[in-house]
């Protein structure tokens, strides 16, 4: 199979069938042999009717259906996990990603040697204020933090090597992240391609105030998990030592200057610079605790349940 399309939505019924036919046609004029993965991340609408009868006429397409909403991370993990095609395609439902770039894309995984291809949409037709700026922002924070040079990391449209989706594990609300996640897990070479954006045809956009807040509180964590989620007691420890030393440091002026130089003075407890070696010497032994907490659960980390499937279509078992 040359190519897996992997299509997570949430109440997309009016897009679901043009959407389907756009990429057939698509595909079939290119040749490919390919399956289209629908994810319904808890839909409250007839998408799910909508993609079992899409199944039952065509044998291509394969469909998962979530218990609840559990969030687009989840539902790409599950398609991942599915696909079988040796690129993998991720894309919207809401008709805003163009079909027609994945023969491109395709090929500069296949022909150019790319880990992964991200879109970016130089050109969008989202409102300025209620999306666009806030996107803006948050790309060039996640350039500057992250250190990989794209210009659009929540583009919905990218493609991947089949080796990449097996080996990145997608949780919480990394999904805006994967390319940093694909550089941290060892693949490198990123590229991105310009694409074309489409108006919002059907429906309205999921994208709200919380989603941005949560976009950037990823990026501290993700962050923080590229430099120590291997080695957390480098960071903790590191930060444990130096407040311990100032403490210590503290700590021992009190006590010589107390013994030796002023004993008749101010009771230590009187005095500023106790406090201050007090608070740096228990802040101290909790970053060390911190730091192994950390390192202990490294350890014991174990794979979880993140999502709940309720229903199947075309998937072997």
């Amino acid at each position: 199979m040359n190519i897996s399309i992997v299509i997570p939505l949430l109440n997309e019924e009016e897009s679901l069938h043009e959407l389907h036919h756009w990429i057939a046609s698509v595909m079939q004029s290119n040749g490919f042999l390919y399956e289209v993965i629908f994810i319904d991340d808890g839909s409250t609408d007839q998408s799910w009717k909508l993609i079992k009868s899409l199944a039952s006429e065509h044998p291509e397409v394969r469909g998962i259906r979530f218990l609840k909403n559990f969030g687009k991370s989840q539902a790409l993990h599950a398609g991942f996990k599915l696909a079988q095609g040796d690129v993998v395609i991720t894309m919207d439902a809401d008709l805003q990603d163009n079909p027609e770039e994945i023969p491109e894309l395709y090929n500069m995984i296949v022909s150019e040697g790319y880990d992964l291809v991200s879109g970016w949409k130089k050109k969008r037709y989202d409102p300025l204020l209620g999306k666009n700026l806030p996107s803006k922002l948050f790309n060039f924070a996640a350039r500057r933090t992250s250190k990989v040079k794209l210009h659009d990391f929540n583009c919905g449209l990218k493609a991947y090597r089949n080796e990449v989706v097996k080996n990145i594990e997608v949780t919480g609300e990394m999904h805006r992240y994967i390319p940093v996640l694909a550089k941290n897990a060892g693949y490198s070479k990123i590229g991105e391609k310009v694409v074309q954006h489409q108006a919002r045809k059907y429906g309205a956009t999921k994208f709200g105030a919380e989603r941005f807040v949560r976009g950037f509180l990823d990026l501290i964590t993700i962050s923080f998990l590229s430099r120590f989620g291997k080695r957390p007691m480098h960071l903790f420890g590191a930060w444990g030592a130096i407040m311990l030393f100032v403490g210590f440091c503290f700590a021992l002026y009190l006590g010589i200057d107390k013994l030796f130089i002023n004993p008749t003075g101010r009771l230590i407890t009187e005095r500023p610079q106790f406090y201050l070696a007090l608070t740096a010497m228990i802040l101290g032994s909790q970053f060390f605790v911190a730091g192994f907490l950390g390192e202990l659960l490294l350890k014991s980390q174990r794979d979880t349940k993140r999502y709940t499937i309720k229903e199947r279509i075309n998937i072997l078992k």
